[in-house]
């Protein structure tokens, strides 16, 4: 399998959570599906949802992934707020200030993301705080990122911060 050594989740000893927020695009769920199985991140998905999870487009994508990966649904931001209150949340926006390399990830935190089309809305990146709010670099007549990539830099980034689950 191309792309390097595999980790033993079972002696991994550092976790992190994925979060979309109402996401709209099934192929690029899938990708996540797909890249939180492969780096043993929780994926959370936040609605309502841009699709059916059973979308043919989404289980392409993830291939075989779903059943390695860690999938919880939730229906709304309360619910998912409410189920994971004492979680450190880190946003990834266009909006924000930090960029993403200079956040201080810790294991059990979590990454949150926002729908393809329109982001993270004001309120939620309020909740957050600016320090919290983290931006990918762009050159300057970029809009954004495909979330799916977005995901993958920022979810390898905290990973490589906690030793990619190595123990010493």
């Amino acid at each position: 399998m191309p792309g390097g050594a595999f980790i033993n989740r079972d002696k991994a000893d550092t976790m992190l959570n994925v979060i979309l927020y109402q996401p709209e695009i099934p192929p690029n769920t899938g990708n996540i599906i797909r890249l939180c199985a492969n780096t043993g991140a929780n994926l959370h998905l936040v609605g309502p949802l841009g699709f059916q999870l059973d979308n043919s487009r989404l289980k392409r994508a993830g291939l075989d992934y779903a059943e390695m990966a860690r999938v919880s649904q939730y229906v709304s931001w309360k619910q998912f707020r409410t189920e994971h209150s004492a979680m450190r949340i880190w946003a990834f926006s266009t909006r924000g200030r930090k960029p993403y390399h200079q956040a201080d990830f810790k294991a059990d935190d979590g990454l949150l993301f926002g729908p393809e089309t329109r982001g993270l809305p004001a309120a939620v990146l309020d909740e957050m705080g600016a320090a919290n709010c983290l931006h990918l670099p762009m050159a300057d007549n970029s809009r954004s990122l495909n979330l799916s990539n977005t995901v993958a830099v920022g979810l390898y980034e905290a990973w490589r911060q906690l030793g990619f689950g190595f123990q010493d």
